[in-house]
């Protein structure tokens, strides 16, 4: 049994080992939350650089990958002209979502389809299997390309105010004397740049003024855009409608798709049981957090946020008793404020 003075001091030491621990830790996370909000700032008024080259690339092509294509996703990619593009789901047979893209028209008989990290095999899997006996190849994109994103304000003047135009409009161009493809965003423009030459570019754009950013400041971002994502808060069995994506997303003139009928009978014989909406928290929410009213359980929340700018922020698809203005729960201890997103 130790000295009662030695077990004195050893409780000392450890006590300030414990205060000089928690001091160093509430360090790390004060100058993590500088570092967000700087990243933030660049967002909202500058540019900041992201790296998204994780996202998966296929590509589509051959003398019948626009009717091809057509045929299994929801936007009308066949009236896209080359140097247009647009975004599109992939729907199950009951209109509920399996996955998001972008679908760049590079050529007349050529389309690049990118999506996130996790939905690229099951992309790529979908369209692999339906082709059979079409003049349309599907293949992962087999070039070595980094994608860039600029977000921000100053996007367009760091490419020389080269951004093609709408949103998914995309064209060549040359950043730091490495040829590019530039897809107009909302947010900004994204790169798609040979690998050889991603560093070259990127550190022309960071030369000229753009700040790295990582994808938590990005995230912050979309849930302030209230742009929805698959996985987070689109589940297995949301449906476009109630996602908030008929607008964005859906084609009502084009031809037959994959889970066309109900999605078509939902847009205009019924309406959505449920609703994308943003929840401005009384205190920080984390995804997964049931969101109740009257404890009736609404829904559970799929992204949360704590924006420099607007607090505690959190994405969540309700069911529709949750109106704009309502007041909710949130998890154990928050309360928030039902908002709605435009279209």
């Amino acid at each position: 049994m130790p000295h009662p003075r030695v077990a004195a001091i050893g409780a000392m030491e450890a006590s300030s080992f414990r205060i000089r621990d928690g001091r160093r830790l509430q360090s790390i996370a004060m100058e993590a939350t500088l570092e967000l909000d700087a990243q933030y700032r660049a967002i909202r008024e500058e540019a900041g650089l992201l790296d998204r080259s994780g996202r998966p690339r296929i590509t589509v092509t051959g003398g019948e990958a626009a009717e091809f294509l057509q045929g299994q996703v929801t936007n009308d990619v066949e009236a896209l002209e080359p140097g247009a593009g647009c975004y599109a789901l992939l729907l199950d047979r009951k209109g509920r979502i399996r996955a998001d893209m972008r679908v760049l028209r590079l050529a007349a008989d050529a389309f690049l389809v990118d999506t996130e990290p996790e939905l690229g095999e099951d992309v790529l899997g979908h369209l692999s299997t339906y082709n059979i006996g079409r003049d349309a190849a599907v293949t992962a994109d087999a070039e070595p390309r980094s994608l860039l994103s600029l977000l921000g304000p100053m996007a367009a003047k760091l490419l020389g105010g080269a951004i093609p135009g709408p949103e998914h409009a995309h064209r060549e161009l040359f950043v730091a004397g490495v040829g590019c493809r530039a897809v107009a965003t909302t947010a900004g423009a994204d790169l798609l740049v040979p690998a050889a030459g991603a560093d070259a570019v990127r550190d022309r754009l960071l030369a000229e003024g753009a700040q790295p950013v990582a994808e938590d400041a990005a995230e912050i971002a979309r849930v302030e855009a209230g742009r929805p994502r698959v996985r987070r808060e689109i589940g297995l069995r949301t449906m476009p409608a109630e996602a908030g994506l008929e607008e964005r997303a859906v084609s009502f003139t084009k031809g037959c798709y994959i889970g066309q009928e109900p999605v078509a009978r939902l847009h205009y014989k019924g309406r959505p049981n449920r609703h994308l909406r943003r929840l401005r928290a009384s205190a920080p929410v984390a995804a997964g957090d049931p969101v109740t009213a009257d404890e009736r359980e609404l829904g559970a929340v799929g992204t949360a946020v704590i924006s420099p700018a607007g607090g505690p922020l959190a994405l969540a698809i309700l069911r529709r008793e949750a109106e704009p203005g309502d007041e909710v729960a949130v998890g154990a201890d928050a309360t928030a404020t039902v908002e709605a997103i435009e279209a």
